[in-house]
């Protein structure tokens, strides 16, 4: 009998890799946050759209959006490798056209907004179709360049803190920009443009400093080399690699509790401190989450190291749900709430970092039991919980609102904060109050609750067996 050669020993971490890598990552959440912030007041405020136009370009573009969102990854791998590999091609060729398309979402062409919506949409779809092939093969590195799943882990804990980190400086970076803009240009809504495009090329920049740390930890494949020897992976096997996945099927649900953290309470957070507690605590709490969520995410490296990376998602879904039940209960108690949610946001930094790594074992176990490649694609599903957070959060939000009645107190709000008189808060039923803090506490903690248990009895991969599966497979080649 013939025996395997031995498995390729994995190219050891580089300090630079350690360190840079999340820079990208950091210029991409800096350039996306200027659509999170400000795309529907770009609309409604400098674009002049109705209510209307605007609810109907922003449905018609997250709806496009959400439903491309988990395709990048199955094209990454169906479509013939890059000369830098079938990932890293990607950092460098698509990154550098999109700061253009992007700007053009923030340019009002037209004096017909019809005219202005249809640029606007097609800008808005383009630049998303192009920053998400990047995106996904960055990703898909986390899998490629780790390794192992403490490498992994190391490099999911170093990208979640550059991204974290870019939520800090964002608010004061635009500042600057807005500032710039309109000392130049006038008041003419242009810093978002600017903007735009400013941090794209940031983006693009980071993604470059990637494609350079992460040269020699991905196999180039021979363009010449037979299809079958390439080991192409088809849409039939993506399929099986998802649906004969159980733990990635569990996964996928689980990790939607960790975007409805980010989107719902990010969105219900003004609605609390300024609007129904009537403190200034609102702009505070922004920054100061966004701080909590780095230091989460730069802790997880060491805390996977004692609990893995299943571990540490388990234990901050129940501290998170533990800490935000407590701060509905405690509604009345802003400080208190306050408090309360910066640790739960420090929980958020934590998944944040960890989940990538699991998605990643996730691929080492759909390679060991079926033979072909699917990183790339089921990395890329990542992008399937987020865009159905994005959704869920509008829903859920809405419907807290209007069943505490917050319709028939808003004229009497809106004066008072116009005003700077916050008096009128001793006017607002309990009720109100408290279905406002449902939004912003309790129903992120019954989503963190299923995630928890889903993941608890459902998610089997332990670092012992993906190990054994890594070994299997290089012993293979």
């Amino acid at each position: 009998m013939s025996q395997k050669a031995p498995a390729t020993e994995k190219k050891p971490l580089s300090n630079a890799l350690k360190f840079w890598y999340g820079f990208g990552d950091f210029g991409f959440t800096l350039m996306t946050n200027v659509e999170t912030f400000y795309f529907n007041a770009f609309m409604t405020n400098v674009a002049g759209f109705s209510a209307a136009l605007a609810g109907t370009v922003s449905t018609i573009t997250s709806t496009v959006d959400a439903c491309l969102s988990w395709v990048y990854g199955g094209i990454i791998d169906a479509a013939k490798a890059g000369k830098w590999g079938r990932y890293r091609t990607w950092l460098i060729m698509v990154p550098w056209i999109i700061p253009f398309l992007f700007a053009f979402q923030f340019l009002n062409i037209s004096a017909n907004p019809t005219v202005s919506a249809v640029v606007i949409c097609a800008a808005f779809i383009l630049s998303h179709i192009g920053w998400n092939f990047p995106y996904v093969a960055n990703v898909a590195m986390v899998s490629k360049a780790g390794g192992t799943p403490e490498g992994r882990a190391a490099l999911a804990s170093s990208r979640a803190t550059w991204n974290n980190l870019s939520g800090v400086v964002f608010s004061y970076a635009f500042q600057a920009v807005a500032i710039v803009v309109a000392d130049k240009l006038g008041a003419d809504g242009y810093q978002y443009a600017a903007a735009a495009f400013l941090f794209g090329v940031v983006m693009a920049v980071g993604y470059f400093v990637h494609f350079k740390i992460t040269d020699g930890y991905e196999e180039i494949e021979d363009p010449k080399a037979p299809r079958i020897k390439q080991k192409q992976t088809t849409p039939k096997d993506m399929a099986k690699a998802l649906l004969e996945n159980q733990p990635l099927l569990l996964l996928v649900l689980a990790d939607l509790a960790k975007w409805i953290v980010k989107f719902l309470v990010a969105a219900s957070a003004v609605y609390y401190f300024k609007y129904a507690m009537g403190t200034g605590l609102q702009i505070t709490y922004v920054f100061f989450a966004n701080l909590a969520a780095v230091l989460g995410a730069f802790l997880a490296r060491y805390i996977a190291k004692k609990m893995s990376n299943r571990g540490c998602i388990l234990f901050a879904y129940l501290a998170m749900a533990i800490l935000m039940i407590a701060a509905y209960f405690l509604y009345a108690m802003p400080t208190v709430v306050f408090i309360l949610m910066l640790l739960a946001q420090c929980g958020y930094g934590v998944c944040y970092a960890c989940s990538p790594a699991l998605y990643a074992d996730t691929a080492v176990y759909a390679k060991w039991k079926s033979g072909k490649d699917s990183t790339g694609f089921i990395m890329g599903l990542q992008n399937v919980p987020l865009k159905v957070a994005v959704m869920i959060k509008s829903v859920i939000l809405n419907a807290c609102l209007a069943l505490a009645g917050y319709d028939a107190f808003k004229t009497l709000i809106n004066e008072g904060v116009a005003a700077l008189d916050f008096s009128y808060v001793a006017q607002l039923p309990a009720s109100l109050q408290r279905g406002i803090c449902a939004s912003f506490c309790l129903w992120p903690a019954v989503f963190l609750l299923i995630g928890f248990f889903l993941l608890k009895f459902g998610y089997k991969l332990t670092n012992e067996r993906i190990e054994q599966y890594q070994a299997e497979i290089d012993a293979r080649a």
